[in-house]
């Protein structure tokens, strides 16, 4: 019985993640989302804290959730989102995709692939000059994260890109911190 409702629950998480991907791809005509001008790749590269987040249906109940970005000699980035579900000490959650560089004169621009052939929008709107924190952001306005090189940032700091997110578009009553909580343990 086991094996039987560890398959249902991979089957119903493969096609939830499907479903949110033909929804993340489908084309509709938006605003322009605000981007940086110029991303460093191998500056981005790295771990990335999610501070907080307007969450997919994954990252509900996450805890200690952090973005780690790797390039690829091919000049993809490979990705992995890892945490913990419902507490810090839940289960162990990773997921794996690969970044594609859309706009390579601003590297801001990027589609993100969890399988063949779906790409789902990925735009970095901030990033501070010193790459300790930036703002990823879609054009649908569905999902944003602020993320950060360290597991937390300053509460005005906060406040000052959750209006930068309000001002591109978004509902911000939707924006959720992401408990983050590492004892000296890095990710």
């Amino acid at each position: 019985m086991t094996s039987s409702s560890s398959m249902i629950r991979r089957v119903t998480t493969t096609a939830l993640m499907f479903s949110w991907l033909l929804t993340a791809c489908h084309s509709v005509a938006e605003q322009p989302l605000p981007t940086v001008a110029r991303v460093d790749l191998s500056r981005f590269m790295g771990d990335w804290y999610v501070i907080a987040a307007i969450p997919t249906f994954l990252e509900r109940g996450a805890y200690n959730a952090v973005e780690s970005y790797r390039l690829t000699d091919e000049g993809a980035v490979d990705t992995t989102f890892s945490f913990r579900k419902g507490g810090f000490d839940g289960a162990l959650k990773r997921y794996h995709s690969t970044g594609y560089i859309r706009d390579a004169q601003s590297n801001a621009v990027w589609g993100v692939q969890f399988f063949w052939p779906f790409k789902a929008d990925y735009r970095v709107m901030y990033l501070a000059p010193d790459y300790s924190v930036t703002i990823i952001g879609r054009l649908r306005r569905d999902y944003v994260w602020i993320m950060a090189r360290s597991p937390s940032i300053a509460g005005s700091e906060y406040n000052r890109l959750a209006a930068l997110i309000a001002d591109a578009g978004y509902d911000i009553s939707k924006l959720r911190k992401v408990p983050q909580r590492w004892q000296g343990a890095s990710p």
